[in-house]
């Protein structure tokens, strides 16, 4: 299978770790030169522009930012080249975001899936992401057997923008579990409670999550360095919700 991947940064980079170690035939692009040196090094070709890793490829997999970087990437590439190529994108963006990026690939007779993921680097080197897919259902099928190499269990949710929908829903659960925990963890450690005890409880009641277990002793050791899902992309995808929600009139 012929991928390219557009996007190497840290979750782009793990991804692609996976797909070489898998066998497959890997180009990559970065608008940052700097971060394609690793999988270079594994095995993947370089593209020497967007346009040079969709012209390359079967799937282009889009592994950008936000919608401004997806399209600035978009800006670079002759849309004819968008014809019966399959563009799948996989960042956090509003609804109404991906449906504007899919009008421009299918205006250009190309075939466009979002396919937001739900996990982190170690989830994406194992190939057991959560994938939440949205575009016509033809493509889906065509691009499933890729999917399956990515994710445990891809789940086709509807058209373009419901996997969206889903993946901001579930960012929204991530902030609000992170906070609420981080929240009352300080507080009985400013009581002096023994956190193990603290823990027990939780993990015994059904207010457990299993995202508390994985941030607690970064949360006692203070260690916020190197994070796999870094603070400045959960308050974006934060923000994106609240502007969603104001949009649907939800208060």
């Amino acid at each position: 299978m012929n991928i390219s991947l557009i996007g190497t940064g840290l979750m782009g980079q793990a991804l692609g770790e996976h797909l070489l170690t898998q066998g497959h035939t890997l180009t990559i692009f970065n608008r940052s030169p700097e971060k394609v040196t690793a999988l270079q090094q594994q095995g993947a070709s370089i593209a020497s522009s967007a346009q040079q890793a969709v012209i390359s490829s079967d799937f282009c997999l889009l592994m950008l930012s936000d919608a401004n970087a997806i399209n600035a990437v978009l800006d670079q590439i002759d849309p004819d080249i968008f014809s019966n190529k399959i563009i799948i994108q996989m960042g956090t963006i509003a609804p109404n975001e991906s449906r504007a990026i899919a009008k421009r690939i299918t205006d250009n007779h190309g075939h466009y899936l979002e396919c937001p993921v739900l996990g982190s680097l170690p989830e994406a080197r194992m190939g057991t992401l959560i994938l939440m897919a949205g575009g016509a259902v033809d493509d889906y099928q065509t691009a499933l057997p890729l999917l399956k190499i990515i994710g445990k269990d891809p789940q086709h949710i509807g058209g373009a923008g419901q996997g969206a929908t889903i993946k901001l829903a579930m960012n929204q659960l991530i902030a609000g579990l992170t906070s609420s925990f981080a929240l009352s963890l300080a507080l009985v450690e400013k009581e002096g409670i023994e956190t193990e005890q603290f823990m027990k409880i939780v993990r015994d009641s059904a207010l457990y999550a299993p995202t508390f277990d994985k941030k607690l002793e970064r949360m006692l050791q203070r260690d916020f360095s190197n994070p796999n899902f870094p603070t400045k992309h959960l308050a974006k995808d934060t923000r994106l919700f609240l502007s969603v929600a104001k949009q649907l009139g939800l208060e």
